[in-house]
């Protein structure tokens, strides 16, 4: 493991004196976490995206203010919905984000979990849809993305181009231009069959929180199968740079009573989950919770965690700053060094080009 990071639902609701917390808490809390986090040398701080709901929603103004106020963790989204945006300027967007972060980008897309709103990807202006879950709108939005982002003409220089010293009819690229983001780009992938899309296309594989399949494996083996043909359908692509891989885990380490009676899990809970999503039979991975050394044991067990080089711990972000740091300098100090991690002192995780 090479890196480990949190993985923030963003949740938020009720009132203050319900022990909720609004809009505005949850934002000043996520930097916050963020803050402290790369204070103890977390390498990532990575926030969901959902849209009608009362979770983060729009992530680059929180990546901004979490990048503006921190020194070397990554900032990023698990993951952004292509069914409702605007490729272009998505690609303005981070472009100027990871310039201003220095390369500490890591953003995770795909088309989108299941959302509260019926099509709500129409109600942000995008139509044409004939798939009733937007993939076929998300997948061609994101080819326009990616285009954009590696530096291809989007438009063409007018007769007298104003403001710019391009030929009439030159190619036009986006601006500002990162030349390293596509390096930094990440596909959420949900099953086996769109991992290996991810590695044809020569992009980081984000691995999903829940993979829309159910074998009878167990989903951290469903999982590594998937990140194994990920990498072969790399290879077999042509790409030749290292790809990064994530996995997402639940991990609470009990370190005193107050874990214990927070985290301790109860007979009967802990083991994978069957559910539906999208009408699809869908397999959900475990929460693990014990002592230390019970979680390095488990963890180095799974699979699909010694695949990947990257761990996102999903965080309980509702339940305040202070518990959440409280979960991650546990992980870093008793549990992440003996599964082959060391505190972040440089900056992002880098490997070689992968596009």
């Amino acid at each position: 493991m090479r890196a480990f990071g949190f993985l923030s639902f963003g949740h938020y609701g009720g009132t203050p004196a319900q022990g909720g917390l609004d809009a505005r808490q949850m934002l000043h809390d996520a930097v916050d976490i963020a803050v402290g986090a790369d204070e103890i040398g977390v390498n990532g701080a990575y926030f969901r995206v959902h849209h009608f709901a009362r979770q983060s929603a729009s992530p680059m103004p929180l990546l901004s203010a979490a990048a503006a106020r921190t020194q070397r963790i990554e900032v990023g989204t698990g993951v952004i919905d292509m069914r409702y945006e605007n490729p272009l300027y998505l690609a303005e967007e981070a472009a100027a984000l990871d310039l201003l972060a220095d390369g500490r980008l890591a953003l995770g897309i795909s088309r989108g979990s299941p959302e509260p709103a019926d099509r709500g990807w129409e109600a942000f202006g995008y139509h044409g849809s004939t798939d009733p879950r937007g993939a076929d709108i998300a997948r061609e939005k994101f080819d326009l993305f990616l285009r954009a982002v590696r530096g291809a003409p989007m438009a063409r220089a007018g007769q007298q181009p104003f403001m710019s010293d391009a030929a009439p009819g030159a190619g036009l690229r986006i601006e500002p231009h990162s030349p390293d983001l596509a390096d930094h780009v990440w596909w959420g992938a949900g099953s086996r069959d769109s991992a290996e899309n991810v590695g044809r296309m020569g992009l980081n594989l984000m691995s999903s929180t829940l993979l829309t399949e159910a074998t009878g494996e167990s989903f951290a083996d469903l999982q590594a199968e998937q990140i194994d043909r990920f990498r072969a359908a790399y290879k077999e692509a042509g790409h030749t740079g290292s790809p990064r891989v994530s996995v997402s885990r639940s991990v609470f380490p009990i370190i005193d009573e107050q874990d214990r009676m927070l985290f301790g899990v109860r007979p009967g809970e802990g083991g994978d989950q069957i559910g539906i999503i999208d009408g699809m039979r869908s397999t959900f991975g475990r929460t693990f919770a014990g002592e230390p050394d019970q979680l390095i044991e488990q963890l180095r067990a799974d699979a699909a965690v010694q695949s990947a080089d990257t761990l996102m711990l999903t965080i309980p972000s509702q339940a305040g700053v202070d518990l959440n740091l409280h979960i991650l300098q546990s992980f870093a100090e008793h549990v992440a060094p003996a599964l082959g991690w060391k505190p972040n002192t440089e900056g992002p995780v880098q490997g070689d080009p992968v596009a």
